[in-house]
């Protein structure tokens, strides 16, 4: 694998590799490497449950790391920033999954039951009431409001609410007796 480090303004470029300097940067990265890879491993494979992702996102951080060694190496714990970033990896992984899962949940087909034939006939009379009386009886018998609170509601007068409903009822029971003798024809 090849790892290259980018080199920031205002920062002095890396030695070329085989240089005495380069050497002695490798030689501690890779000391800090593998006196630290296996406990951090052990560490994210208790925090996630998988030993194979615990190794990848160790290997991420160390990854992170050696592109940054020359300013890491001057730390005073260069361990706490590679476990810090290997934990936050591993949060964002986390969190990414979450947000997957999620969304194929939200994805998966539901099966509804099929609605009753007489919620059908009744959906198909209560479309055919006008608005106002259509409103007046969903307010009433579904929502279980009172006059007086319909009557608010709509701004209107608890005597026009009265109306709306026998009107509505009136008009329910006529579609719906029309409807059974269809369904009896049949």
């Amino acid at each position: 694998m090849l790892v290259t480090r980018d080199v920031r303004v205002g920062e002095r470029p890396p030695d070329p590799p085989g240089t005495a300097a380069s050497a002695q940067a490798e030689l501690l990265f890779d000391e800090f490497y593998h006196a630290h890879f296996r406990g951090l491993v052990v560490q994210l494979t208790a925090y996630t449950g998988d030993r194979g992702q615990a190794q990848d996102l160790v290997q991420e951080a160390f990854c992170r790391a050696y592109a940054r060694w020359d300013r890491l190496a001057r730390y005073e714990d260069p361990l706490a920033w590679v476990r810090k970033v290997a934990w936050n990896l591993g949060h964002n992984r986390w969190r990414r999954l979450r947000t997957a899962q999620t969304w194929l949940l939200r994805q998966r087909e539901t099966h509804v039951a099929e609605p009753s034939p007489d919620r059908v006939a009744l959906d198909t009379a209560l479309a055919k009431l006008p608005p106002k009386q259509r409103r007046a009886v969903v307010l009433h018998y579904l929502a279980d409001l009172t006059i007086a609170e319909i009557a608010a509601q709509e701004q209107v007068a608890e005597g026009t609410v009265k109306s709306w409903l026998h009107r509505g009822r009136t008009t329910l029971a006529t579609h719906l007796r029309d409807t059974n003798e269809e369904v009896r024809d049949v």
